[in-house]
This record gives structure tokens, sequence and C-alpha cells, in this order.
């Protein structure tokens, strides 16, 4: 994408008036707390802008089994008793913060709207656990959720997976796996997904400070995640660098502008249909990453919500 010399005046009033009210606060910058300091941060502020949460017909915690022996919690949100499609969802976070209660909201609301159930997953999150566990994890439970959601009530034949940032690059991975495994997904829902290892395109560059997700973050992030260089150019950490993307899922991708994570989704969709693989791009103008969880305050949230929650309808349809 062509980006302009003054990217600021790229942001819509209303995002630009919430990126001042953060500025405002003066909150110590992430990259200065601890990983745990990090993660009590996020989750405190996770809700502050976010829609009220859907009440659900069904709300269950659930076990998931991981390769390793341990054990992986996540949450089944569903708005009825039907024997619904459903979406594994992986959360945001730069592999190191979120949690199943930080995208609670947006999980509930993709489940009301695309009238499906949505399994959303607490990975092991970095420094504690360095990749590829993130990666290993997703896999581990889309796998557990095609065996065994048939006996909690699922349609496991109308099967997708979702996420957003970190999450987003969890669901592209496993729409690979389940490729390479003869596992069917209806579609991989992506929101600003990270595809690449290195902080090399223009976006990075013109985005880096003042857009909320900032360099030093990804930075930090990364530091936090990968065990040496090399990690940075698996395919499991950067899916943009996958050798091969023919017969994975159908994709839908939502991207902010004002990202800078927005030229390496667009290079992902881009790879992706030069593969034959069907991809439907949204550009929400004007926004900054994170904006999915912005619902309060901007109407572009709502409307990617609801642009997901068609495609998600249409895929399982």
């Amino acid at each position: 994408m062509n980006h302009p010399h003054n990217p600021r005046a790229l942001l819509t009033p209303l995002m630009r008036g919430v990126i001042d009210r953060m500025a405002r606060l003066g909150n110590t910058p992430m990259h200065a707390l601890t990983p745990q300091q990090a993660r009590a941060h996020y989750e405190a502020g996770a809700g502050v802008l976010d829609l009220a949460p859907h009440k659900m017909a069904r709300e269950e915690a659930l076990q998931v089994p991981a390769r390793d022996g341990a054990v992986l919690p996540a949450r089944l949100v569903a708005p009825s008793h039907e024997a619904l499609p459903v979406l594994l969802y992986t959360h945001g976070g730069g592999f190191t913060i979120g949690s199943v209660a930080t995208h609670d909201s947006l999980c509930r609301h993709l489940a009301h709207l695309a009238h499906c159930a949505v399994v959303s997953l607490d990975y092991r999150l970095a420094p504690e656990h360095k990749f590829p566990t993130a990666a290993n994890d997703a896999w581990d439970a889309l796998q557990w959720l095609a065996g065994q959601g048939s006996a909690l009530g699922l349609d496991t034949t109308r099967l997708a997976v979702g996420g957003d940032s970190a999450g987003g690059t969890l669901a592209a991975v496993c729409a690979m796996e389940a490729r390479d495994a003869g596992l069917p997904l209806a579609l991989q829902l992506l929101f600003y997904p990270g595809t690449t290892g290195h902080q090399d395109t223009p976006s990075h560059k013109t985005f880096a400070h003042g857009f909320v997700l900032e360099e030093s973050h990804i930075t930090y992030f990364f530091n936090q995640y990968v065990r040496t260089p090399a990690d940075r150019d698996d395919w499991r950490f950067a899916p943009l660098y996958a050798d091969d993307l023919e017969g994975v899922a159908p994709a839908w991708i939502g991207l902010a502008e004002c990202d800078p994570l927005v030229d390496e989704g667009v290079m992902y969709a881009d790879k992706l249909r030069l593969a034959g693989v069907p991809v439907d791009l949204e550009i929400y103008r004007g926004v900054v990453h994170e904006f999915i969880k912005m619902g309060r305050a901007i109407p572009e949230a709502q409307q990617a919500h609801n642009d997901a929650a068609r495609a998600l309808r249409h895929a399982f349809a």
C-alpha cells in the first residue's frame, strides 16, 4: 500500500480522539513492563472501549489436551443449544498477553451475529512458553475440537478458525496444518494477522509510533516468543514464508489502514489468491490495530464484526 508523509491525517476524527485520550493517560510503555505486568495492564483495560457482551444460551468451560500433556482452558459460547457450526478463535496479544477473558465480548458478538458456536482458546503464552508452543496449542485444539465437538453437540462438519493479530497468525497456521492433515475447514477468519517475521514493510515504518501498536511493542512481543533469530523465518511464526498455500481454506481478512501490519496482511491476501485460494479482503479506513475491540467508540468495529459474521454465515451455509 502507498502511505502518506502525514499518516495521522488518515485517522478518522473518532479514532484520533481515542488515540489522544490514550496518550493523555500517560501509562508506562509496554516494553518497560514485565510480561506479567503487561498481561495485568491489558486485562484491566480490555473492556473499556469494547461493546457490552451478549448473553449466550450456552456458556461452558472446556479443558483441551495438548500434545505434551498440558491441559488448555477454553470457553464455548453459543446463541442456542442447536448443533451449530463452530469457530475456533485464538486471541491476539503478541503471543505474550491476552486471554479468553480479554476477547470474550468479541467472541460473543461473532457467535450472536453469525449464529454459530465459538470456542475461544487460552493457548500458552511467552516467555514462559516459547515458539512454537502457541502454534502447537492452536493446532492441538483444532484437532481435538474436530474429534470431540460432536460429543459437545456441535456440528464439526462445519468448522472454521479465526483470530486477531498473533491469534490471526495462529489461525493461518492452523489452516495450513488442516490442509496437510486432510481436515476440511469452511473459513479462516483473520483480523489484521501477523504474517512476516521481520518489521521491514513500509507500513511498519509509517505507523511505527502513535498508532496504538508501536514498533517497540512488536519488538518486545517477538523477543518474548522467539527462541533464536531463525524462528522468525519459520512459517509457523510467519505464514507469509510458507512454500505452498494451495488448498488451504478460503479466507476473510480484515485489516486496519493505519496499522504496522497492514502491508503484510495485503501481501498474505495476494499470496493466497496466487495459490488459487478464495479471499475476501476488507481494509477499514482511518483506524488502527486493535480497532475491533473498540465498538463503544468507533463504528468501524461493529462494521468489521458484521462483515466477519457475514463471511462466517456464508462459509457455513
